[in-house]
């Protein structure tokens, strides 16, 4: 099982912070445009505990791919929890963390996933997957700080 440990600062409050990440409708925008997220059902304005979230996502050579996720765990103003039901990963395991910090909200996100045990699992990883989660991850921070500039 691969784990990757995130955490970035943005200078907006708590609230703002939550405002923002609890809403599922803000996914889109802070996924790669090439992955062609794309939300399959209506979907509330606020995340909840057990919430279903059902979309079509293409991570790898623009094949289209089911993806459910559940919200598992929330704790307003402080963390979320997100695990794939179907999709490509054996495992996919994310959480969000949120702490008020001198000007602005440290988020922290711990993920772990396993794409597999078998041969093709691991070449995969090595060769592309691992690179693309942690890619994800690298446009989500950009996008973030234009979003909520540093002023």
């Amino acid at each position: 099982m691969k784990r990757l440990h995130v955490e970035q600062f943005l200078p907006i409050s708590l609230e703002k912070a939550w405002d923002f990440f609890s809403s599922p409708k803000n996914l889109n925008e802070i996924t790669p445009p090439e992955m062609t997220f794309k939300i399959l059902y209506d979907i509330p304005e606020k995340m909840y505990e057990g919430l279903m979230i059902s979309y079509k996502v293409s991570p790898m050579l623009n094949i289209p791919l089911d993806w459910v996720t559940e919200i598992t765990h929330v704790k307003e103003n402080e963390f979320f929890v997100d695990e794939q039901r179907l999709g490509p990963y054996n495992i996919w395991h994310h959480e969000h963390h949120f702490k008020a910090v001198e000007g602005g909200v440290l988020m922290t996100d711990i993920l772990h996933y396993d794409i597999g045990k078998w041969v093709f699992g691991w070449i995969a990883g090595k060769l592309f997957v691992d690179a693309k989660v942690q890619g994800i991850f690298t446009y989500r921070k950009a996008v973030l700080e234009k979003l909520f500039p540093k002023v």
